[in-house]
């Protein structure tokens, strides 16, 4: 049995962690209502544009398509793995480098791939392993639509170029505080969506249909991404709140377990000492 003093440094180490593991609970409580509340309005917005352009693009003719739906012969792709800055998040950015990885080994084996990832944790990883294209971390410092935006130009410039036949967003999509989905989400090019012709869309529209698909794409292409970030911002927190919630009750387990093992050292020690007496006591007598 280890002794009295071996377990009080370790009562108080258990302490100080379960002390820290706490407020950072709390923290991330704190940081995840603002990041639910944000994903939780932003997201109607965002799956009605898409599907009003969707629908929009799928009454174009072929030479009216846009050049961000132009599909190409998949050599070069680009994997978006979006993660945190941070750890003590659980399996949340450990999923995202498995997904990664899973894409680059049976999705698109044999192809050239490329990554850039949003967060520090996921470059730490996968550029041990992958060419790196870009490393962004400073995004969540000041995460906005307008910032957010700067990015997804880049990669519609890119993929106009044709540096870039397709481009993936890996992240995590935000469920609740304890459940995070990995999606795999196609960025570029536009998935195309067949029209239905049993559907009639009579709309009258001013400017032209295309000018407004031509307006509408670039500005549901980086609400794409800006909701993809707000997902994975919200799902960090809810999974880093959640882990420090276990971690605090497992301290607390520990530092009950020190404590009643440190006890009945104690009363061990006192005991032997009280039968030594006890003893000394005797032979004098004797």
């Amino acid at each position: 049995m280890a002794n009295l003093k071996d377990l009080r440094n370790r009562i108080t180490s258990v302490s100080s962690t379960m002390q820290i593991t706490s407020a950072m609970k709390m923290v991330s409580a704190a940081k995840l209502s603002k990041a639910q509340d944000a994903i939780t309005q932003m997201r109607p917005y965002a799956e009605k544009l898409t599907e009003l352009l969707q629908s929009l693009s799928a009454t174009l003719t072929d030479d009216q398509s846009s050049k961000y739906a132009e599909q190409r012969e998949v050599n070069k792709v680009l994997v978006v793995a979006i993660s945190s800055n941070r750890g003590l998040a659980g399996a949340f950015n450990t999923n995202i480098i498995k997904a990664v990885k899973y894409l680059a080994e049976r999705q698109y084996s044999g192809k050239n791939i490329e990554v850039m990832t949003i967060g520090k944790k996921a470059n730490d990883i996968l550029s041990k392993t992958f060419e790196i294209h870009k490393n962004v971390n400073d995004i969540y410092d000041d995460l906005s639509y307008d910032n957010v935006a700067e990015i997804a130009e880049g990669l519609m410039q890119e993929f106009v170029d044709g540096k870039y036949d397709k481009i993936v967003l890996v992240y995590n999509q935000f469920v609740n505080a304890a459940t995070q989905k990995v999606q795999h989400e196609q960025f570029l090019p536009i998935v195309p969506v067949e029209s239905d012709e049993n559907i009639v869309l009579d709309y009258i529209y001013e400017p032209s249909k295309m000018e407004i698909v031509l307006e509408l794409i670039p500005k549901s292409l980086k609400m794409q991404l800006y909701k993809a970030l707000s997902d994975s911002f919200a799902s960090e927190h809810g999974a880093r709140m959640t882990a420090m919630h276990k971690a605090t009750d497992n301290a607390t387990e520990l530092r009950d377990s020190l404590k009643l093992s440190y006890n009945k050292a104690r009363q061990a020690s006192i005991t032997n000492e009280i039968l030594e007496i006890v003893g000394g006591a005797e032979a004098l007598n004797n």
